[in-house]
Order: structure tokens, then sequence, then C-alpha cells
């Protein structure tokens, strides 16, 4: 598609029914800063011959102005807490200022050909091009994670599809103070260690990093399939480390994490000294005790933290990799995520970018069957690639295949490339 998109008209949509007026508290998760930002979602579609744009439009429409009914805080405004440093929804009564949607009409030319798309200005937006159709979604990742945005996508779905049993209505759970930490009076003496958190931790930056990584960068999709991923875990329990009993057991999540750390490291070409960083997410609903509530909406998800010098990531291979990938996930449970809890509502802990590669894992979380009456989605991504990395599901491959998409810099793109699709790499 062309990069510039000429804004023909913008609508408003709001919800379908009366909301209630009200403020809701987000989570000490929720409010990290780290998480102050919108993620757009970019579902296409295939389109059939005789695809009436104008109803496929009217249908859209309808149905996110009745998902938004249950759903009702996407549709608030986020602003400060006035008595703590976190932040909340706030909800007038179906008030035009506040409670939307913003849908702009434009026009898109891709490839030289002109085709219409309904695109947001406010937080969601729906594609619908000649020979493809799809779906834009824009959340404030505030509001909610990967999963809870999921959930809400796949009810709007179902219902612009008409697969929604009438009167059929979701519960979604807010109560974003089961992941609050305890009040001043229940806390324990002793103080969270910050030594035990490496993800808030600054690491000295032995190469102007954030320069290095972010400047000329250029998109890169390379998809794994089931035989790429089995060759992966082979290799990694080749160069898996002495006394590592769980490498015969290595997730496709654990050794494709480590492979494209490595990749971009070795392709980057860090000092051997300088320490790097891998962030990923991990969902907590399981792992609190008790469990969050089934259709709970909110971020419920803490950092994990493989780390180790670029030197090492390098010479000690794929298993070596895999194996902090594995050890950063075993570390969570109850009291991680309160420890977490605490450090970002105390004192604002928020991770520093200097030798760090986020990867976001989206090829788990049902996108991909997401279906508006159109069919299963060609491609689910992000409408803009940077420098993190996104494991996305690639729809017309096998149910395990994995795309890896991310920006690279344009002088390591060949070598990353390279070093990507090596079959030999130890």
């Amino acid at each position: 598609m062309a990069a510039s998109v000429r804004v023909k008209e913008a609508l408003v949509i709001t919800p379908s029914e009366p909301t209630p007026a009200r403020v809701l508290s987000l989570s000490a998760l929720d409010s990290q800063l780290f998480l102050r930002f919108t993620v757009e979602y970019l579902l296409v579609y295939r389109a059939w011959h005789g695809l009436d744009q104008a109803s496929t439009t009217a249908r859209l429409k309808l149905a996110l102005a009745e998902a938004l009914v249950p759903y009702y805080p996407f549709a608030g405004r986020i602003r400060p807490r006035p008595d703590s440093p976190g932040l909340e929804v706030f909800q007038r009564l179906r008030e035009t200022a506040e409670n939307r949607f913003s849908v702009e009409k434009t026009v898109v030319p891709p490839r030289g050909r002109r085709s219409k798309r309904i695109a947001a200005a406010g937080r969601s937006a729906y594609v619908a091009p000649r020979r493809c159709s799809g779906d834009r979604r824009r959340d404030h990742h505030c509001i909610s994670d990967g999963i809870g945005s999921a959930e809400f996508l796949n009810y709007f779905a179902e219902l612009a599809s008409r697969k929604r049993v009438a009167g059929s209505i979701p519960k979604p759970v807010w109560d974003r103070h089961l992941l609050n930490p305890p009040p001043p009076a229940a806390k324990k003496i002793a103080r969270v260690n910050p030594a035990s958190h490496p993800e808030f931790n600054r690491v000295p930056d032995l190469c102007d990093f954030m320069k290095l990584v972010s400047t000329g960068l250029k998109p890169t999709s390379i998809t794994f399939d089931k035989m790429r991923l089995g060759e992966l875990k082979r290799l990694a329990r080749c160069t898996s480390q002495a006394g590592d009993e769980s490498s015969s057991f290595y997730t496709s999540f654990e050794v494709l994490a480590a492979h494209v750390w490595r990749s971009w490291a070795r392709a980057l070409e860090f000092p051997p000294n300088q320490v790097l960083k891998l962030l990923f997410s991990i969902n907590v609903r399981n792992r609190v005790k008790p469990g969050l509530p089934e259709g709970y909406y909110g971020n419920a998800f803490v950092l994990g933290c493989a780390v180790t010098k670029d030197g090492e990531l390098e010479e000690k291979g794929i298993g070596y990799g895999s194996g902090l990938v594995r050890r950063a996930k075993g570390r969570v449970g109850k009291e991680y995520v309160r420890e977490v809890s605490e450090l970002v509502s105390e004192s604002m802990a928020n991770p520093d970018l200097v030798g760090v590669l986020i990867v976001s894992q989206w090829s788990r979380l049902g996108m991909e069957m997401v279906d508006f009456g159109m069919g299963k989605p060609v491609h689910v991504g992000s409408v803009c690639c940077d420098r993190y990395c996104l494991f996305l599901p690639a729809s017309d491959e096998d149910d395990e295949s994995v795309k890896v998409m991310m920006a690279v810099p344009t002088f390591a793109v060949d070598s990353y490339h390279f070093l990507m699709q090596d079959s030999n790499l130890l």
C-alpha cells in the first residue's frame, strides 16, 4: 500500500445504547509508562467479486456501535488520577465529545490503483479496497493487552458477521484492583530488590546503542514453518549448556526468540562486552493466585527479561539463548507479579531501552481467526513496522508457522536475513 492517505470524510460512532457515566481506575500494570501509547492492528481480507462496499461499511459501523456497549471503557478518555501516579478512564454519559470512535473515509492508491478505505481518527477503522478488504483497529495499550483486544475484536467480528447468538452478550471483567499492590498496612517490611528485576535496570552503553539500532530502518519479514522451527529446536539441543535438563523441551517461542535475538545482535555487530536484554510479555492470568476471572481484558502481563553479554550470546549458540528465555519465564509467579506491581506504582519503574530488543508475540492471540463475514484474514499485523520484533500468525501457512516482522538498520539487513535463514547456524 502507498504511504500517503487522503482523508475524504470523518464519521463519529457512538455506542448503540446508553453507557454509564463513571470514572474507572486502571491498575498499576495498566498505568506503566511504557504502555502509554496506541497499538494499531491491521487485518487484511480477500474481497470477492461484487462485494458491496457501502453495505459492508454500514454493517461494520452498526456492529462497532453495538460492541461498544459492553466494552464501553474503550470509548472513554484516559487521564491521570488526581490522587496517585496512575491513570483512570473517564466516561461521560454517551457524550459525543468523549464517548466515541471516529471513522474517516479515505482514498489510498496501492500500486497505482485507487481503492476506498475506512480509516480511524480515533481508535478503530475498517478497510474495504476493491481487491482486498480489511480491518484496522487502534487501541490504547493502557486499557487492554493483546488478549483483551483480541476478545473485543472477536466479539465485534461476530456481530458484524451475524454469528453472535441474538441476545448473547459477553461479560467483560474490569476488576483492575486485582493486579494492584497490597495497601501499605498489609505490606511486608522487606523491600523489593531491584536487582531481581533486570528489566528495569540500566546497562552501560558501549556503542551509542539507540542511534545504532534506530537509524535508517528497513522493514523485514521472514516466515518460519513447522519444519524450520523443528530445525531450530534441534540446533538448540545441540548448543544447550551442560546441565540444562529442559533443553529437550524448548518451545517454539523460546528457540525462535533466541534465534532472532542472536541473529539481530550478530548483524548489528555490537561490542562483545555490551550487555543485551531480550524483553517479552508473559501472560500472568493463570500465574497469580487466585487466577484472574475469565473475561478480564486489562494488561495482565509482566516483562520477561533474558540478559547476557553480546559475546556470550554469539559464541554459545542458540541453545544458550533459549535457556535464558526459558529461565526468564520460569521466574514469573505470584510474588514476581506483586513485586513488579509495587515497583511500577511506587517508583514508576520503567524499562530503559539501551541494550534491549523487544519481542511481542501476536501469533497466539487468535486474531488470525477473526471473521467479519469475509473469511479469515490473509494478513494480521501492525500498521507500522519498527525495530520492535513481532511474531505474527502466518495465515497462508500451516497452523504452527510464525511470521517474524522487524525493522532493521539498512546496513545490517542483508546480514540479518542471511543469519535468520542459514540452516547450519550453531
